[in-house]
């Protein structure tokens, strides 16, 4: 497939780091396909492609302003008292949109769940694993409002299997299947790869702040106590990569505040256990290089704490909450199947015929 006449503009939601990180293989494969790529988003996860894709042109949009509770149970209060934010900012970005399509003569837009990121006279996808908003009692209303969002979209991409073996459950899948609906397969920017392992454990940080910080002090203390060589990638985009060693009581403890794909995919493969959030983007790079896992879903995110507890019970990956994780429960990994069975590879020429 050649997009050589294609501009595409890609703008993943500032949410953590999970929608741009699934944004690299897309943005990847357009590249090797011919389309000029367009980045547009804000905060860290504008900074991480930046990173990754410093020969692109990017544009900075309008914040969400989105931010957790400390205490998870108030995380719907806290999202409801936000929800004035996120209107404001998709009105911003609309009009950021037509800024950008007229300044770049954008021919196609991929809208990785940036509400307002649409432009009605050229192809607009939009990407969600989301296709129910689990919010306990408010889940109908929520997911009825989503799926009216995405409805206007010429094709929403979801990036599962549509089969009953799958990753999200009635997360990603609803009992009629709408016509503009595409299941590509998990998305990953990462290969595998068979590497020798250096470490017993990899912990992977992300996710909005404060949750990040809390779980990485908390995780700290745990590992005061860990017998042997464990990593800490603490998720934290900064200007230069910064390094350290700690000592434990029979082991040592490498901390980086952050590695860029390539050097983070090779640890990964590196490692013989990841401990991280049950975040849907890092379920799929796990799944891509068939890993073992343990999962902490962030407190109060329904969507986390489905995906940790549905894995669970299908003894996929073990899980826990954050208040009661303890070193002792990483020896349930060993009765369960791990990731390998969902790796896939994505037909992007059959996706990208839409542009």
């Amino acid at each position: 497939m050649n997009l050589s006449h294609s501009t595409i503009l890609v703008a993943p939601l500032n949410w953590g780091l999970g929608h741009s990180t699934r944004c690299i293989p897309i943005i990847n494969a357009l590249i090797d396909r011919g389309a000029k790529v367009v980045i547009a988003s804000d905060g860290v996860a504008l900074g991480l492609l930046q990173k990754e894709f410093p020969q692109l042109k990017h544009y900075e949009l309008s914040s969400y302003r989105i931010s957790y509770a400390k205490d998870g149970r108030l995380f719907k209060l806290k999202m409801i008292l936000n929800s004035y934010k996120i209107l404001w900012a998709m009105y911003k970005e609309r009009q950021d949109v037509k800024r950008i399509v007229k300044a770049e003569k954008v021919s196609g837009i991929i809208s990785d769940n940036r509400l307002g990121v649409f432009y009605r006279s050229i192809p607009n996808v939009f990407i969600t694993h989301q296709l129910r908003v689990l919010s306990g009692s408010t889940t109908y209303i929520s997911s009825k409002l989503h799926q009216q969002v995405f409805k206007k979209y010429d094709a929403v991409w979801v990036p599962d299997f549509e089969s009953e073996n799958n990753l999200t459950g009635r997360l990603g899948h609803l009992d009629k299947k709408p016509k503009n609906l595409i299941y590509l397969g998990p998305l990953s920017r990462f290969e595998k790869k068979e590497e020798p392992l250096i470490y017993d454990l990899m912990v992977l940080l992300s996710g909005p702040e404060p949750q990040r910080t809390m779980l990485e002090e908390k995780l700290l203390n745990a590992l005061e106590q860990y017998r042997g060589a464990a990593l800490m990638v603490q998720g934290k985009i900064e200007p230069t990569q910064l390094k350290r060693e700690l000592p434990l009581s029979e082991g040592t403890l490498t901390v980086v505040n952050y590695m860029q794909s390539e050097e983070l995919m090779q640890a990964v493969r590196q490692s013989a256990l990841i401990l991280c959030r049950s975040g849907y983007t890092t379920v799929m790079d796990l799944a891509k290089l068939g890993k073992k896992a343990f999962f902490i879903p962030t407190p109060g995110q329904y969507e986390q704490v489905h995906i940790a507890e549905r894995l669970d019970s299908q003894k996929v990956v073990p899980s826990c909450n954050q208040d009661d994780f303890s070193l002792e429960q990483l020896d349930r990994v060993n009765d369960y199947s791990g990731l390998a069975q969902f790796s896939s590879e994505v037909d992007f020429d059959s996706v990208f015929s839409i542009f």
